[in-house]
């Protein structure tokens, strides 16, 4: 069952494929904001699903993050999500990540309970119209 309380943790290590540089987010060879992004939303959704009904998975709707500090390549990150709030089908993480040094971004990240089945039609309607 759902309930405020619901931790998840992801490590990874950065490497050339992570950096802002790769990835277009900048030219720099840190760790890229899209990546923590990603990171941020997988540790979130893993946390959860093995609490949701067969069919049933959540998707990003919002993500509000400050990246505070760069991360090289070689280091590891590693991210830790909290359920704060669950609304009916609206679900609020608060997100921290640090590498091996300091704290590297904090902020909140909404999901919602989606029917997967049910999801996936209503958007692949919309490339038929």
């Amino acid at each position: 069952m759902l309930s405020a309380g619901i931790r998840g943790t992801k490590t990874v290590t950065v490497t050339e494929d992570l950096t802002a540089a790769r990835v277009g987010s900048g030219e720099l060879p840190v760790y890229a904001t899209p990546a923590l992004i990603a990171l941020a939303e997988e540790c979130a959704w893993r946390s959860v699903a093995g609490e949701l009904e067969p069919g049933q998975g959540t998707v990003g709707t919002r993500m509000d993050l400050a990246h505070l500090a760069a991360t090289p390549v070689g280091m590891k990150v590693t991210c830790e999500t909290e359920l704060t709030e669950v609304d009916r089908r609206r679900l609020v993480f608060s997100v921290r990540v640090f590498d091996e040094k300091e704290p590297v971004a904090e902020g909140t990240h909404e999901r919602f309970i989606v029917d997967n089945d049910r999801f996936l039609r209503k958007a692949a309607a919309k490339a038929e119209q």
